[in-house]
């Protein structure tokens, strides 16, 4: 048995084989999917992949997964293994991990609400400040900027607030989605902006401070609709196809260790 802490086992063999499994899909689908545009704006539905993966096995597999997968999919799409390690893969580990971690909690229906309302607050006032720097990054006019990342914004925002009022087994998901992507999105637009200096010839130029919360906010409003939206009716099957996942997740809500090994 495969453990990474003495004191418990966080990774079972049967982990490993699926973090290969995991890796693998979201590299693969991330490569395919490199050049999906919306309006000038580039999409990564492949994130999706890794949230389910967190979700059904726990969060060291669906950050790890996540972690090995977009390294992968960077030596194919840019080649820049620096960049990658430096800006793809923390954000990435972080982003899936609180996913697999928070998911498995239960949250009310009061907290759930709570926190749409600071994403809003968090996302659409950087948005309206920086107009400017948004449209200037994503090459779109103002009027097109405002309404492809607005509404996809409020459209995500009020996904998560119907989940959390009409479907209580997915509340911890939406809530666990919103937190893991924005936590990912602000370690990667970081980053990005640290260290762009000493990868000038994939950048032309170092990324201006101004450019951290436009590629912030670009990052969340173009992945979470795919976490969100496709998420959970892919999760529903799995369960349905295979109730030990199901039984797993729940009894790791009740925080007992589970070893079908055993």
């Amino acid at each position: 048995m495969l453990s990474l802490s003495s004191k418990g086992k966080l990774l079972k063999t049967q982990d490993i084989a699926v973090i290969g499994i995991c890796a693998a899909l979201y590299a693969v689908v991330g490569i395919l999917t490199a050049n999906i545009t919306f309006f000038g704006v580039g999409f990564l539905p492949a994130v999706v992949i890794p949230a389910i993966f967190a979700v059904l096995y726990g969060p060291w597999v669906g950050g790890l997964s996540g972690a090995f997968g977009i390294f992968i999919r960077d030596m194919f799409v840019h080649g820049n293994a620096g960049l990658s390690l430096a800006a793809g893969v923390p954000p990435n580990f972080i982003l899936f991990f609180l996913i697999g971690y928070i998911a498995s909690r239960n949250i009310s229906l009061k907290q759930a609400l709570a926190g749409v309302a600071v994403a809003a607050v968090g996302l659409l006032v950087p948005t309206m400040m920086f107009l400017p720097e948004f449209a200037s990054y994503t090459g779109l006019s103002t009027e097109v900027f405002l309404l492809t990342f607005v509404l996809t914004i409020i459209l995500s925002l009020a996904v998560i607030a119907a989940v959390a009022i009409r479907w209580k087994e997915w509340r911890s998901y939406a809530i666990a989605s919103v937190i893991g992507q924005a936590v990912g999105a602000g370690l990667l637009s970081v980053t990005v902006w640290a260290v762009s200096p000493f990868f000038l010839s994939f950048f032309g130029t170092p990324f201006a401070a101004s450019y951290i919360l436009p590629l912030f906010v670009w990052t969340f409003a173009t992945e979470i609709p795919f976490i969100l939206l496709a998420g959970p009716p892919i999760i529903k099957a799995c369960y349905r196809a295979f109730p030990s996942l199901k039984f797993r997740a729940r009894t790791e809500r009740k925080g007992k260790n589970v070893d079908q090994d055993r």
